[in-house]
């Protein structure tokens, strides 16, 4: 069971939906494994939560 994980920004439903759907679809026919063995796990992260060199991606 191949585990995705996506760590991005806060999305809506119907984009974490496409999202899933398109990482699963092409996960599996590059595996040779049905796309129900895979499993996505998105963690939305917050731009004041993450630093990119000496600053917040917030204040970039």
């Amino acid at each position: 069971m191949p585990v995705i994980t996506i760590d991005g920004p806060k999305m809506s439903k119907e984009q974490k939906s496409k999202l899933v759907a398109a990482y699963a679809e092409s996960a599996s026919e590059i595996m040779g494994l049905p796309v129900e063995a895979m499993v996505i796990i998105i963690r939305e992260v917050e731009g004041e939560n993450v630093g990119v060199g000496n600053k917040l991606l917030c204040d970039r």
